[in-house]
């Protein structure tokens, strides 16, 4: 493991997929919860060789809960680095989970509203009505799915947004985009965000919708508007170090771009695969630092066990035909921001330790054992360009 340092690092979170329940997932509810272990057992063995030599068997085995993946044996000599990691921030939501990846601490954590109804301060949704010149309903913890459901009719018949709230620390709005133009729900987004800042909750999130009752579906449009960082993060120090660091997907809302060379805003897994592959194929130096979503958005919330897996089979499909695309002077790390167990109760995100895998071609795998913080990658990533030590975690091999 005496090889230069890497020229290009390719982080990609796998958003969701976690290995099994945190050391403190009591706290959160989340005691059992296990979404790798979980969807295999659910779909009688699940097939993901790429990972499988990566290495993601003997994670399994590593964890103090050593929950086997069905399908997924451990590799007698993985071809990537293997380890765990345990979040020490408070919270179990994408921005906590991503902002420690890039070597922030998050204590206390985010605001997170009540389940309601109401779920949101009078003032708050007084404030947000006149300034939007719209009423608000819902107010409430519910599934993004079902409450489209349940309101959607009535917001297409008055015109009001749909606000609603979850386990995590956001306040999200749906609007029909033949109702409301995005550029009218980005707006309101800005000003809720405003609005939510002195309470310190992580994300109001833009929601557009089409359809027709029985039928709606949400759009590719997605926008998070994220807490403004505490302190800098491994991002910023980067580019202050002249490294470029290249975003895919919802990345650049979750850091306000800071820090952030350029973007691919990509709506889907897929979509951003391939703006990962165009990063790749520039040939150029720096991070390229990705956001995989479908996992989380489209199955995980669901409860979607066999969307899934099937999920996790495609990606697996897409790293095989990857992996030969890395230079010797690349390296790619694999990882997750929580879990999200869609066998558990609810349709929220679990408190999961996250599997860690660090690829480079020509390297033998060796363990990583199980990190204590996500922020161990911020480390790793400014020893790997010379940085100073990070204040946070301890650096791996890169």
């Amino acid at each position: 493991m005496n090889e230069a340092p890497p020229r290009r690092i390719l982080l990609i979170v796998l958003d969701s997929v976690g290995i099994g329940a945190a050391p403190d997932a009591e706290k959160y509810g989340d005691v059992g919860a296990a979404t790798l272990s979980h969807i295999a057992d659910a779909v009688n063995g699940i097939h993901l060789p790429t990972l499988e030599r990566l290495g993601l068997g003997n994670i399994a085995e590593m964890t103090p809960i050593h929950r086997p993946i069905r399908g997924i044996p451990p590799a007698s000599q993985p071809a990537a680095a293997w380890g765990a990691m345990c979040e020490r921030s408070e919270g179990k939501d994408t921005i906590t989970g991503h902002w420690e990846i890039a070597g922030l601490l998050m204590r206390p954590g985010f605001h997170i509203f009540p389940p309601g109804p109401p779920s949101f301060p009078e003032d708050l949704v007084r404030e947000f009505e006149r300034r939007t010149r719209r009423r608000l309903i819902g107010n409430k913890a519910a599934s993004g799915t079902d409450i489209l459901n349940e309101l959607g009719p009535e917001h297409l018949r008055t015109g009001a947004w749909i606000a609603y709230t979850s386990a995590d620390s956001v306040f999200q709005i749906a609007a029909h985009t033949q109702l409301i133009p995005l550029e009218e729900l980005y707006r309101a987004c800005e000003i809720a965000r405003e609005l939510c800042n002195p309470l310190r909750v992580g994300r109001v999130i833009a929601r557009p919708f089409r359809g027709v009752p029985g039928r709606f579906e949400r759009t590719a449009d997605r926008r998070d508007f994220a807490f403004a960082p505490p302190e800098p993060t491994v991002l910023e120090r980067l580019a202050d170090a002249g490294v470029p660091v290249r975003a895919v997907g919802k990345i650049e809302d979750i850091f306000l771009r800071r820090g952030i060379t350029e973007s691919v805003h990509s709506g889907g897994t897929r979509s951003s695969q391939i703006a990962v592959e165009n990063f790749l194929a520039c040939g150029e130096c720096g991070l390229i630092f990705a956001n995989f979503i479908d996992f989380d958005m489209q199955y995980g919330h669901r409860r979607d066990v066999a969307g899934y897996a099937k999920a996790l089979e495609q990606t697996d499909r897409w790293l095989a035909d990857f992996l030969p695309k890395l230079g010797a002077d690349d390296a790619l790390m694999l990882t997750a921001d929580h879990g999200n167990d869609p066998t558990f109760h609810g349709t929220d995100h679990t408190r999961e330790y996250v599997p860690l895998l660090v690829f480079r071609p020509g390297w033998e795998g060796r363990p990583l054992g199980v990190r204590d913080g996500f922020y161990d990658v911020a480390a790793s990533l400014a020893r790997a360009w010379g940085l100073p030590p990070w204040p946070r975690g301890v650096a791996f091999e890169a």
